[in-house]
């Protein structure tokens, strides 16, 4: 969707958004948009670091598991 804007349509985004919020409050929108990406890149970054602790877990655990079935079938 955005690939397809290119360069002259976002000059025309840019200038609309300059027009409607005005020059002194651009730079705040721009780091308040900075903050969330922020954000949201961190949050994502839990989950897919939290998945990963969860899969090791599971991996330790079948592997206790399969220790221990091992030892009683010897």
């Amino acid at each position: 969707m955005l690939s397809n804007i290119g360069i002259p349509g976002l000059i025309l985004v840019l200038i609309i958004a300059l027009i409607i919020f005005g020059p002194s409050k651009l730079p705040e929108i721009g780091r308040a948009f900075g903050r969330t990406l922020t954000e949201f890149k961190s949050a994502t970054r839990e989950l897919v670091s939290s998945g990963d602790e969860e899969k090791e877990e599971k991996k330790s655990n079948l592997t206790a598991v399969e220790k221990q079935s091992d030892n009683k079938a010897v």
